[in-house]
């Protein structure tokens, strides 16, 4: 117990030495959701999930959820599960991750550099969870607010050792085994070499609205909207993280073979570029927009009953803090010390089948290993 507390401890102090005044914003008459109530289930059960949901809170930490959850009158989907730890987010040379290397730890299960995408410190190719699990037959789906070629999305289907490398992420898409993606935008996707789309098309049917009549007769989709529409939702977006999660459930559901299974990850990428802003309306909004979404998986995780969802961060942003609140009327102030990302451990929740196989405290590329030992058949015993 000594140990834990004074992780904690360190955990809440870990802050980078800043050179800007403390920023505090504010939220009032936050609109309020009602949170998706578990049923537990299969919660904990000890058979392996046929499927996996991992989500990601971009720049989340415990004040950005606690905002969230005093904002919306003391109760998220988040609020009602049950296991939950930390993830401690360091890459392989930086204390302090970018989104690149911890969405690489993710997706592969291997610690590298920042910047990286896919590639492991030597900027080799590394395997990722969707890539490693398709042997196996089981599918596997990428959404995210962000751009597709944002960090934590390319993670997942690329291969490049810098992630400002936008043409060379878009043109790894073809050869990806994704089956479904959704993120930004068909503005970003316009603007790609005619030869690199003209590859993408092959493989996907590419649309650019989640209301398409196209997709519900593809094997592959790409849905790429209007930018305003994974934008802030202070500029304007609506519910597409919470639609385009439940769209990719049913839609890798419905394609898996012989009850295979899919893996699907859900990121919620506006939180960071909120905080990074120091906008803390801003975040709060977004972190309810995600719990929206975080509701949608667990939803599907009850009607299934075989289905692992996974909650954590790639890292906390803006080393926020909570100053006050009045959570019925829906008001929230805090503050931020940092415009950029701090090394503060995340927390992790999990539901479902094995979720107890999350708890305590764990890197992020051992989130990923959890997940391909449950994906995967054990090694045979010779």
């Amino acid at each position: 117990m000594k140990k834990v507390f004074a992780f904690l401890l360190a955990a809440l102090v870990a802050v980078p030495a800043f050179s800007q005044e403390l920023v505090i914003g504010e939220i009032r008459n936050a609109p309020q959701h009602e949170p998706y109530q578990p049923t537990y289930r299969s919660d904990g059960a000890q058979k392996k999930p046929l499927n996996v949901i991992l989500m990601i809170g971009d720049g989340t930490g415990l004040a950005q959820i606690a905002s969230g959850l005093y904002a919306n009158g003391g109760e998220l989907t988040y609020s009602k599960l049950l296991y939950t730890g930390w993830v401690t987010t360091q890459s392989a040379n930086r204390f302090t991750t970018d989104s690149a290397a911890s969405g690489t730890a993710y997706a592969c299960g291997e610690k590298t550099h920042n910047s990286a995408v896919g590639v492991n410190v030597n900027d080799e190719p590394i395997a990722n969870i969707p890539e490693r699990i398709s042997s196996n037959g089981i599918i596997s789906g990428v959404v995210s607010t962000d751009d597709l070629n944002g960090a934590t999305p390319a993670s997942f289907f690329a291969h490049q050792p810098a992630r400002g490398m936008t043409d060379e992420i878009w043109a790894d898409l073809p050869s990806s085994v994704l089956s479904y993606f959704a993120a930004g935008s068909w503005e970003v996707y316009m603007q790609r070499p005619d030869s690199t789309r003209a590859a993408i098309e092959e493989v996907f049917t590419v649309v650019n609205s989640l209301d398409s009549p196209a997709i519900e007769g593809a094997q592959r989709v790409g849905v790429l909207p209007p930018a305003v529409e994974t934008g802030f939702i202070v500029e304007g977006r609506t519910d597409f993280l919470p639609r385009a999660t439940r769209q990719a459930i049913d839609f890798l559901n419905a394609r898996t073979s012989s009850r295979r299974g899919f893996f699907l990850m859900v990121e919620g990428a506006r939180i960071d570029k909120a905080c990074h802003g120091n906008e803390y309306e801003s975040a709060v909004r977004e972190l309810l927009d995600f719990d929206q979404a975080i509701a949608e998986a667990i939803r599907f995780a009850d009607e299934d009953g075989n289905t692992l969802v996974v909650i954590s961060a790639d890292h906390e942003t803006g080393g926020m803090a909570l100053l006050n609140g009045e959570p019925a009327e829906g008001n929230m102030k805090g503050a931020f010390v940092w415009k950029r990302h701090t090394p503060i451990p995340v927390p992790i929740f999990a539901y479902g089948p094995h979720a107890q196989d999350f708890l305590g405290i764990q890197g992020n590329e051992e989130v990923a290993q959890k997940i391909l030992r449950l994906l995967l058949p054990a090694p045979r015993r010779r």
